[in-house]
């Protein structure tokens, strides 16, 4: 049998002794995604990630009070390049302020699609322990449609308890 996980893959002997192939892809979503990614994306998150720090905070303070002190002749008028009302640095700060709303809506669309990524592998798993349990089910001698009455019993219970106000304790393990 061949099992891949993630990027590795395993192989063994059926028990009539020859070898065949099974192929159960066990994909984890960070490794899916980290495929799909490009230099780009992974830019556009680098400039995401430290615009969202202290860090980024302290360099503009430090920045803005260097800015304004040059410009407002505190070392003299020779160190002045932009006079109040600072018309370079607004400048500046709006256009910084356009690049970085973009690069966190990229950031913003791409965490959108590694969640897409992931709900479609959660659909995949689920699915697939489905189909593995209805099968378990008949070779036991269990009755699936018996079965999926309890199960919409318990679900509709669970929510029952869930409810505010409810006095209903949530389903326990013997019920099941």
């Amino acid at each position: 049998m061949t099992v891949h996980s993630g990027d590795r893959a395993f192989r063994s002997s059926s028990a009539s002794g020859g070898t065949h192939r099974l192929d159960l892809r066990l994909r984890h979503e960070r490794l899916v995604f980290a495929r799909m990614r490009t230099s780009q994306d992974r830019f556009a998150d680098a400039i995401t990630a430290f615009a969202g720090t202290m860090g980024f905070v302290y360099v503009h303070a430090v920045w803005f009070a260097v800015w304004i002190a040059l410009n407002l002749r505190l070392f003299g008028s020779v160190a002045v390049f932009d006079p109040y009302p600072f018309g370079l640095l607004t400048m500046i700060v709006s256009l910084e302020a356009i690049f970085l709303s973009t690069f966190v809506m990229v950031s913003q669309n791409r965490h959108a699609t590694r969640e897409n990524v992931r709900a479609d592998l959660d659909f995949e798993t689920n699915l697939r322990a489905e189909v593995w349990a209805v099968h378990i089910g008949k070779v036991l001698g269990l009755d699936p449609q018996e079965i999926e009455l309890h199960v919409q019993e318990i679900i509709q219970q669970s929510k029952n308890a869930m409810e505010p106000g409810s006095v209903d304790s949530p389903v326990g393990p013997e019920a099941l």
